[in-house]
């Protein structure tokens, strides 16, 4: 079925609501990362350079109960907005209920959606006041995609018109290019430390990659088929399933060696052990060299590149050499590569590579649900809109 792009849409002088991941982490009211606010920048300015009065709302961390929280205000990045779009007027309001009026080629910013009430129960009440608010909804925020909520799902049924902001359209394609004719050999790269939590998305890699490399406490649980593997990081009651899997499909790769310490700790010294030699009071937090070497001669050769997470405790220098390494062997493979998840943001800016990645999806969750091949909520709710138009425009 078929989805509405903004750029089908006349926006000019209309109330547009763009639905925005601005979930960025933010200390001491300083933005330490702006990657999803760029990223979001590209709809924004296109509805005001067409001259729509343009209101965005979007969520900012996990404040309890819906309930107002400072720390997780939208503020600060009302004030990074207003600075960067210095060419108009930008204004900021926490009252959904009596908004500022603007101007067209003008901008509001809402208050954290999730201090509303009935935002994360997709509440039909709450999702009609913020149809109310527009006359054109945009979905953007690939990066909630995936959540069935008020501004990201409910708000659909009530609109006349919901449309994809460039953002999520451009998710979607360089998503179904690494999915549905991918280059060959094409190579899949998982980390994280639970595999019950991306067990569907090995299968499904598992079944369309050449190669599939385990990292982090999803490979721990891997070799915890075989081997004793100390206090490391792992799911004991998923080894029954992972053996499943790795039975089934013989294109995974598990460490053959591995970086251990005793301690979980910053200053903690790294060793290399066989998975054979792990003692009980140690644990594995890292890929060792030879596997090292491996993954990097199988990245080299690869014409399509999916990677999510990284594969070790890449926040401790003693055990960050295997992200590192293979995190810069993705950015010198010149072929296509997309990359998606926050510690995988993480790491890209932290090697500064991320203009040698072919594509960075703002995705966590979303990016793995549409990897595993389900429907993203955000989605349906764009195709039943447009469905709905088309009856309307045969009916009315």
């Amino acid at each position: 079925m078929k989805i509405r792009n903004m750029n089908e849409v006349n926006i000019k002088g209309q109330r547009v609501l763009i639905r925005c991941d601005l979930n960025v982490p933010i200390q001491n009211g300083i933005i330490q990362s702006d990657a999803r606010i760029l990223a979001s920048l590209p709809t924004i300015e296109l509805a005001l350079r067409k001259k729509a009065k343009v209101i965005v709302m979007s969520h900012l961390g996990q404040p309890k109960n819906e309930c107002y929280e400072k720390k997780y205000s939208l503020f600060p990045i009302f004030e990074y907005l207003k600075k960067k779009i210095n060419y108009t007027k930008v204004y900021f309001s926490n009252d959904y209920s009596n908004i500022i009026p603007i101007k067209p080629g003008e901008m509001l910013v809402l208050e954290n959606v999730r201090f509303n009430s009935g935002e994360l129960k997709n509440d039909p009440v709450l999702s009609k006041k913020y149809s109310n608010l527009c006359d054109i909804f945009i979905m953007d925020a690939f990066g909630s995609a995936h959540r069935k909520q008020a501004s990201t799902y409910g708000i659909g049924k009530f609109v006349n018109i919901a449309c994809a902001g460039l953002l999520l359209i451009s998710e979607i394609t360089m998503l179904k290019k690494a999915l549905k004719n991918p280059q060959r050999p094409m190579v899949s790269i998982v980390g994280g430390s639970k595999v019950s939590t991306k067990f569907n998305v090995l299968k499904k890699l598992s079944n369309i990659s050449d190669t599939l490399i385990v990292g982090g406490g999803i490979a721990n649980t891997f070799l915890a088929i075989d081997y004793n593997i100390g206090k490391s990081l792992h799911e004991p009651e998923f080894i029954l399933k992972a053996k499943k899997l790795r039975d089934n499909y013989k294109n995974i790769v598990i460490p053959i060696d591995s970086r251990i310490g005793k301690n979980f700790s910053n200053i903690e010294p790294s060793i290399i052990r066989l998975p054979s030699n792990i003692k009980k009071n140690e644990e594995i937090m890292d890929f060792g060299d030879e596997t090292i070497k491996k993954i990097v001669k199988i990245i080299s050769k690869a014409k399509t590149i999916i990677w999510n997470g990284p594969v070790g405790v890449f926040e401790f220098p003693n055990f960050r050499k295997g992200t590192e390494k293979i995190a810069k062997a993705i950015a010198n493979n010149s072929e296509f590569s997309i990359a998606g998840g926050g510690d995988t943001l993480s790491v890209i800016d932290m090697f500064c590579i991320k203009n040698k990645i072919s594509y960075i999806s703002t995705g966590g969750g979303a990016f793995l649900e549409f990897i595993e091949g389900k429907k993203l909520p955000a989605i349906d709710m764009l195709e039943k809109n447009f469905s709905q138009q088309i009856l309307n425009n045969i009916f009315n």
